[in-house]
């Protein structure tokens, strides 16, 4: 490296996603699996202030912590193959800094509560960090899809389950 240290990072949430997903299995893998999903983020009172002008855009970014992902891992299978891959070329959960990230619709901003929908999202996970979706900066054409060019007809259909989780620290 450069020079620069390393230094450790912590967050502090700013609120808290609602699902009706109670337990990891079984919930739709990626947001367009989760097509009409209602769900709502109660924010803490102080960061309120921030959602100033939110109501404007029709979808946000939202970073989470993946409170319930077992030991991070570096070769997962995720859900859509049946391959170890690396953590990286995934969006599985455990990974070294377990921070989730969904675009979801935004439907209602009252006071501290947003409404949202197409959530993918498990019920009281922390949330880190919101973002307009804005299509200009955030949507490319791509080339290369890796190992999910196979998958791709899968998506809607398939459910989480329980390889993730804080139990089934198996795949160490």
């Amino acid at each position: 490296m450069s020079g620069a240290e390393l230094r450790p990072v912590s967050f502090d949430p700013i609120g808290l996603i609602h699902s009706p997903f109670k337990q990891p299995s079984g919930m739709p893998i990626q947001p367009a699996a989760a097509l009409g999903v209602k769900g709502w983020i109660e924010m803490q009172p102080d960061f309120v202030p921030g959602l100033a002008d939110l109501e404007g855009f029709s979808h946000l970014i939202l970073l989470y912590h993946f409170h319930q992902a077992g030991a991070a891992r570096l070769q997962v299978t995720p859900f859509l193959d049946g391959e170890p891959h690396g953590v990286f070329a995934t969006r599985a959960p455990s990974r070294p800094n377990p921070i989730g990230l969904s675009i979801v619709r935004l439907t209602a901003v009252s006071g501290k509560r947003l409404e949202i929908e197409n959530v993918d999202i498990l019920d009281g996970t922390p949330l880190l960090d919101i973002k307009p979706y804005i299509p200009d900066f955030d949507h490319w054409e791509v080339s290369g899809l890796g190992w999910y060019r196979g998958s791709r007809d899968e998506l809607r259909q398939t459910r989480s389950d329980d390889r993730f989780g804080k139990e089934d620290d198996s795949q160490l």
